[in-house]
């Protein structure tokens, strides 16, 4: 059987090991331009041995922004500086992934460092931010105190389609080799998707089918400007947490729509449409998101991604190893520790000692170990 370190092949592409880097949005970016900051927030993954590194949640519309700080694709002049992060993660053994996102109703809000709220008059003093105006599926506020967004008009769903469809034309000029559509944590896709979100009455809401409707549309867009020997993939929220809400059985449903339109790996997370607070039916424990990926992977035949609350090695090469998911990612855990791929495998196989590191580490990291082994100071190559 299969497990974390071993290569794993989507389409015509091969990640030489299951271990993905979430999207981690940073709220760095100047309309939305990718700077140094991103080139090294990222590339630290590929040299830390990640075997696919997805940039973070990236606007397909000025307007789809949740953050004055978010990188963008809505405009071919975002091409060139997300193509040398993405040069630079092939250039270390790594496939780099770009998440493709829309706000909708949470659009125009704070950094997270700045309160999370709403964007208003400080911002504006404190900053030159104003805020934007949202559209959403139905005009319901994201949250008590936020303001209320507007319903989107038929031409307004095209247009996002069609932003969708663009941004991953200029993905693959930038050098992207897998597109992730963000459509969990109440993102647009989300929106349309959850009942708590979505009270349409025409062809876009009511009915599973139409409320589906609009991912499976993005789906093609993206599939239509997107090479055939590229994978694509959708993150999606296996329940809401909420009464009323999605279930895993509507996602099973879902994921089944997608593959069909070409979607070829399923990124399980959970919950996020009710605002940022924690639902109550919502209990944190290590994987407590990796039964989703282990249903949705046996009910649809797609591979899954596992994700949430996940760091121990063994734990995470027995997700792999038990056919609940065929990749783990990890976000906050590879913030504090970049090298936790290298490190992962070392305690999996601690005879290949720093093998597996890049070679201007490892030398380095061998001759420490030798050091420190001859002088009786520590015993064993290739511990932390």
């Amino acid at each position: 059987m299969s497990g974390l370190f071993t290569p794993f092949t989507l389409r015509g592409v091969t990640f030489k090991n299951r271990v993905a880097v979430s999207p981690m949005s940073q709220y760095r970016a100047a309309d939305g331009i990718a700077n140094d900051w991103h080139l090294v927030h990222l590339g630290r993954f590929a040299t830390g041995g990640a075997g696919l590194v997805f940039a973070e949640a990236t606007a397909v519309e000025n307007r789809g922004k949740r953050t004055h700080g978010d990188l963008g694709l809505w405009d071919d002049r975002h091409i060139a500086p997300l193509k040398q992060i993405a040069d630079f993660i092939k250039q270390e053994g790594s496939v780099p992934g770009i998440q493709l996102s829309h706000a909708g109703r949470k659009a125009s809000e704070r950094r997270p460092w700045h309160g999370e709220t709403p964007v208003d008059d400080t911002d504006v003093q404190e900053r030159s931010e104003s805020p934007w105006p949202a559209i959403a599926p139905s005009a319901l506020p994201y949250a008590t105190g936020w303001p209320t967004p507007s319903e989107m008009r038929e031409t307004d769903i095209q247009a996002v389609i069609d932003a969708f469809g663009a941004a991953a034309r200029r993905a693959h000029l930038a050098g992207f080799e897998v597109i992730e559509i963000y459509a969990a944590h109440g993102f647009l896709v989300h929106q349309f998707l959850s009942p708590i979100a979505n009270q349409r009455g025409d062809k876009w809401g009511g009915s599973f089918e139409n409320r589906a409707r609009f991912a499976c549309e993005v789906a093609k867009a993206v599939r239509a400007s997107w090479p055939e020997t590229l994978p694509l993939s959708f993150r999606l929220s296996g329940t809401d947490w909420l009464d009323g809400g999605l279930e895993i059985d509507d996602i099973v449903r879902l994921s089944k729509l997608l593959g069909s339109l070409g979607v070829d790996i399923i990124d399980c997370s959970s919950g996020g449409i009710g605002g940022k607070d924690r639902p109550r039916r919502m209990t944190i424990s290590q994987g407590f998101q990796v039964p989703f990926a282990q249903q949705v992977r046996q009910e649809t035949g797609l591979p899954t991604i596992a994700v949430g609350f996940l760091w121990d090695a063994h734990f995470c090469d027995q997700i792999v190893r038990n056919g609940q998911a065929d990749m783990i990612a990890l976000a906050r855990e590879l913030l504090d520790d970049p090298n936790w791929p290298l490190h992962a495998a070392q305690q999996l196989r601690p005879e290949i000692g720093h093998d597996a590191w890049p070679t201007e580490f490892g030398w380095w990291l061998d001759k420490r170990d030798r050091l420190l082994t001859k002088l009786g100071l520590r015993s064993g190559a290739g511990r932390q």
